[in-house]
């Protein structure tokens, strides 16, 4: 092959980790398409390629000085990229580069809109979500009658005056065809969307006797059973009618499982040409949708639907490319609410927001709430202070609050946390927490190891009643979980598995003597359509029955989506049949979006790393319901607080019109 000099920039880049082998792949491609472009044009596709892989969707030209110093870019790297950002339409020379502004017609593989420069393919993406949202927020208006009758009817009256937003958040969704609901955890997301449902309906009561079509869904398997448990349990509580409660799901979908996902391919059954049978689709956890799966949602979607999503805007964003519900709510906490929408809420619902009325109102912010009272942490909670603490970046509060002797919060530095994580794992390290009045203590994997063996059913009892002890097991496991940010090294999910493997083994609460024993957790990392398992499914191996009454070792997984007539309903798999799936006593974040432990443990690295963000900190915080643990070093700790993350895109910029 001859050789090209324009690639001579790459040399290296691999081996310094500034670029993957793939990234190169791509600028030998883009160099081998156009042989007279210019010499910085095989360099920016290696950078692009780059930055979607970690989760940006495009490379913005005018922060490259900031990225230079990030990735610490060798200086012929960064001379060459100073002209292009300079001049970025000097790139239009190359039949390689489209003009968002010359309405993308060619094949071009990359687009270059405005200062930032997309591959197509997430440039289409961006573009069709952006539109598809736009429509909606363009869909005018309509005030349903006996809007506010019903709001007093779900929502009685306080002797607080401060705003229910939760009220608000049920009107702005009823009077319009896309809303995003946001709040931290237990803020009441899953209870808004309840009394919203069940409001949806009576409203659409009044007007038809046909009830509207709801679907509910969730990024995850994980994700989908939790939605599905709290909503069936809020169901039977509602203030409406039967009819009503009767015709609010109860049913939670993966979205994968929605759309109708195939095997090894990216394209869905529903798309479309085929659209979603529904009226009203509510997604959960949207903070963990990447910009392809929206589009895909979008696209599916029938023009008439309503879309509502709920997640909490702060937490990790998706493992893949872009910050969807991030970018729909970076001006969520301000409100920026217009005077009419300030006036129409002061008539619908009573609440007064004209804290939250700016100039600038946009479109978006309309149809944006944010609940801002929190119902799981009080005001004494250690958890919710410190999740407030970090995310607001507030290093000094946060290592006085580790710092403190609490009933919910504790903290092991580096030192004497590596030597006590047989501790931790077996018993929770209990005794690092101050007694609680009401005598409870947090739990480690102890916990569900014995009551495997205490609850165990007789070897001749029914399958219901060994799918009722596979589901308290897999609830006990549930109670505990440890949590790291990475998944290689001796503290990532690999070392931390094995470490702890061999800590229960030697406790003699495992017999680890071969790769499948009773009590080992599984978790799916890949989509599973013959099983029905999901990435992020969780299961348990255990001795049941098989069709000739012999005790035989299957995983146990709960089914989201379906419930038998005592509960969730319990699948058994064959060891041998599962696919793509890893041993689960440490987890990272990223995969515990969407579930919530009662004691949850954060166990950080040795070293620094570029995932140690204020994101991942808080996400790993709020998982925990009770008890949280935090192992790790302040200096680690403060670097995570002061590193949030910014991922780069354009969606934000599609709705700058007034509201």
């Amino acid at each position: 092959m001859r050789h090209d000099p324009r690639l001579d920039l790459l040399a290296q880049a691999t081996e310094r980790g500034m670029l993957r082998a793939l990234d190169v792949a791509f600028a030998r491609f883009l160099a081998a398409q156009d042989p007279t472009a210019p010499a910085v044009l095989p360099l920016l596709g290696a950078l692009v390629s780059r930055q979607q892989a970690d989760g940006h969707l495009c490379l913005d030209l005018t922060i490259w000085r900031q990225l230079a110093e990030e990735f610490a870019w060798p200086s012929n790297w960064q001379a060459l990229i100073a002209a292009a950002a300079a001049d970025p339409t000097s790139l239009d020379a190359s039949i390689l580069v489209a003009m968002a502004a010359n309405q993308v017609s060619s094949g071009s593989p990359l687009v270059l809109d405005g200062s930032r420069l997309y591959l197509r393919r997430y440039w289409n993406h961006e573009q069709r979500v952006a539109q598809a949202i736009g429509q909606r927020l363009a869909s005018t208006a309509r005030t349903p009658a006996r809007l506010a009758e019903q709001l007093a009817r779900l929502f009685p009256a306080t002797d607080t005056d401060a705003p229910d937003w939760q009220r608000i958040a049920c009107a702005l969704a009823a009077r319009g065809a896309f809303t995003v609901i946001t709040g931290g955890p237990g803020t009441g997301k899953t209870t808004t969307v309840v009394r919203l449902l069940g409001l949806l309906q009576t409203l659409q009561r009044n007007d038809s006797p046909r009830p509207l079509r709801i679907r509910l869904a969730a990024p995850t398997g994980k994700a989908a059973a939790r939605l599905q448990a709290s909503i069936s349990t809020q169901i039977a509580h509602l203030d409406v009618e039967h009819d009503v409660r009767a015709s609010i799901p109860g049913q939670v979908d993966t979205l994968h499982r929605l759309l109708g996902a195939r095997p090894d391919t990216r394209r869905f059954r529903h798309d479309s040409g085929n659209p979603l049978h529904l009226d009203v689709l509510v997604i959960d956890e949207a903070s963990m949708i990447d910009l392809e799966m929206m589009s895909a949602v979008l696209a599916a979607l029938p023009d008439d639907a309503r879309l509502i999503l709920l997640g909490d805007k702060d937490q990790l964003s998706s493992v893949e490319a872009g910050a969807v519900l991030g970018d729909l709510c970076r001006r969520a906490e301000a409100g920026h609410y217009s005077a009419d929408t300030a006036q129409w809420l002061r008539t619908t619902t009573g609440d007064q927001v004209d804290a939250w009325v700016r100039d600038d109102a946009l479109a978006l912010d309309q149809q944006v709430a944010m609940l801002r009272h929190s119902h799981r942490f009080g005001a004494g909670s250690g958890i919710g202070m410190l999740a407030q603490c970090v995310n607001a970046g507030n290093g000094p509060q946060v290592h006085r609050l580790l710092g403190e002797s609490r009933t919910d919060i504790a903290w092991v530095d580096a030192g004497a946390g590596r030597d006590r994580l047989a501790e931790l794992v077996l018993d929770g390290g209990a005794d690092r927490f101050a007694p609680r009045a009401d005598g409870a203590a947090p739990c480690g994997y102890r916990h569900y190891l014995q009551a495997l063996r205490r609850e165990r059913p007789a070897a001749h009892a029914d399958a219901a009643t060994y799918a009722h002890w596979a589901h308290g097991v897999l609830q006990a496991f549930s109670r505990f979980q440890l949590l790291c940010p990475l998944r290689r090294g001796a503290w990532g999910t690999e070392g931390l598995n094995a470490q702890i493997t061999a800590i229960l083994h030697r406790a003699e609460l495992i017999d680890a003597s071969r790769e499948w024993y009773e009590g080992r957790p599984v978790l799916v990392t890949r989509n599973d359509y013959q099983l029905g398992l999901m990435n992020g499914d969780v299961g348990v191996a255990l001795r049941v029955p098989d069709d000739n009454g012999e005790l035989q070792l299957r995983v146990a997984f709960e089914v989201a989506g379906e419930t038998g007539e005592s509960g969730p309903r319990i699948r058994f798999v064959l060891p041998s049949r599962l696919g793509e799936r890893e041993t689960v006593y440490a987890m990272t974040v990223h995969k515990s979006q969407g579930s919530e432990f009662e004691h949850g443990a954060l166990v950080l690295p040795d070293e620094p790393s570029a995932v140690l963000t204020r994101e991942l900190l808080y996400t790993g915080i709020t998982r925990a319901r009770r008890w949280f643990s935090l192992h790790g070093s302040w200096p680690l700790i403060g670097q995570a607080i002061e590193q949030p993350v910014h991922r780069h895109s354009g969606l934000h910029e599609h709705w700058r019109v007034p509201g």
